[in-house]
């Protein structure tokens, strides 16, 4: 496992999409776009009405596990934990309604990063607890891709962990743009985690230069 400095990188420009998350363009081409431009990691997340199953969602998955090998840029899988250890995954994240944090560290083993999503300072310091890697705290502001989201947290949350020396790097989520990545990392947070700014974007590339120019962090 990296150094906290090389994962505060790693969660600079966090991305995150299924095959569900489509734009203008395929989503496997989508990805590669964003790879090409600049993200620093990779969470596949297929959740939805119109999510992939059985063999196709398994063959999109290693397609793009297969991407991000070829660019160098580590790749987590959204809650299924079987799926991250069969396609060694570099990391796994996991929600609140997700299957706890403390057994999917037992089953995941030391070497494989866990995320886990937080609300208020208690799950932040339950995750920590059960040896999560980093956190992403949201949502920032309201958002279109996850049906069941909690209520908007702006940076509230990020500055008062940050205030108690929180020690895990932290990703805002959450209907995130590129004109909030200064007071987002201002407020205390490696990075942020963007779904559709990207995805959905009618220049995918342009896009994620947008995202990476607002910081000298990325």
């Amino acid at each position: 496992m990296t150094s906290d400095k090389d994962l505060k990188h790693v969660l600079s420009l966090y991305f995150v999409m299924g095959s569900q998350d489509v734009g203008l363009y395929d989503p496997l081409t989508t990805l590669e776009i964003a790879l090409k431009a600049g993200i620093t990691c990779y969470q596949w997340r297929e959740k939805g009405a119109e999510s992939l199953t059985g063999s196709e969602r398994f063959a999109f998955a290693k397609a793009a596990r297969h991407l991000c090998q070829t660019y160098h840029v580590p790749f987590f899988v959204d809650d299924d934990v079987s799926l991250a250890l069969e396609l060694n995954a570099d990391g796994v994240h996991v929600g609140q309604k997700d299957e706890i944090a403390r057994e999917v560290r037992q089953k995941i083993g030391p070497a494989m990063w866990l995320g886990v999503s937080a609300h208020s300072v208690e799950e932040a310091n339950r995750a920590l607890v059960d040896g999560a890697d980093y956190i992403g705290v949201g949502p920032y502001k309201p958002t279109q891709s996850k049906a069941d989201a909690e209520s908007p947290l702006g940076d509230t949350l990020i500055r008062t962990l940050a205030e108690m020396n929180y020690p895990l790097p932290m990703v805002a989520i959450g209907g995130v743009t590129p004109a909030d990545v200064p007071t987002i990392c201002s407020a205390g947070a490696a990075g942020v985690a963007v779904i559709s700014a990207i995805s959905k974007a009618a220049d995918p590339a342009m896009a994620v230069e947008r995202f990476l120019s607002q910081s000298n962090d990325f």
